[in-house]
């Protein structure tokens, strides 16, 4: 669950907002001083696990900061880049929305779907699919079964 600060919060209300944020959750603000300050909480306090969105009056992130103890940065074998892995943490929070707004996301061989998860397995069809675009991102893994045994 998300924690909302107000707007003009001091730096012991986004202390307390901080730490009585749900671990799966983030704090929020729609207010850049708010955001600007619960930085310097973050760091200063030492509080790793935390994500900070600056969100819009819609609820949309515009600017997110994540704390995390330096060892957290880059597991040792990983193979991909810091950014990579915040690209992929931004994608696991998606999924977390996704979730929480009752969306559930379905691998159909090379595509890839979403529909409302009130959905039975059994009513699944296109009409209450809504094709994701994944820009070739997502494959499905008997694609790169069938690709590596037509190579071998």
């Amino acid at each position: 669950m998300d924690t909302y600060l107000d707007n003009g919060s001091a730096y012991e209300d986004i202390l307390s907002g901080i730490q009585e944020c749900d671990p799966r959750g983030a704090v929020c603000c729609t207010d850049e001083t708010v955001f600007s300050l619960a930085k310097v909480v973050l760091v200063k306090e030492k509080i790793p696990g935390i994500t900070l969105q600056l969100v819009d009056e819609q609820g949309y992130a515009i600017r997110q900061v994540s704390s995390k103890k330096p060892s957290q940065d880059r597991p040792s074998d990983s193979h991909l880049s810091t950014r990579q892995t915040a690209v992929i943490r931004a994608l696991e929070k998606v999924m977390s929305h996704c979730r929480k707004e009752g969306i559930q996301l379905i691998g159909y061989s090379d595509e890839l779907v979403a529909m409302p998860v009130v959905v039975r397995p059994d009513d699944v069809s296109p009409a209450v699919a809504l094709d994701v675009e994944t820009h070739g991102v997502y494959r499905g893994a008997d694609s790169l079964i069938n690709t590596d045994s037509d190579q071998a």
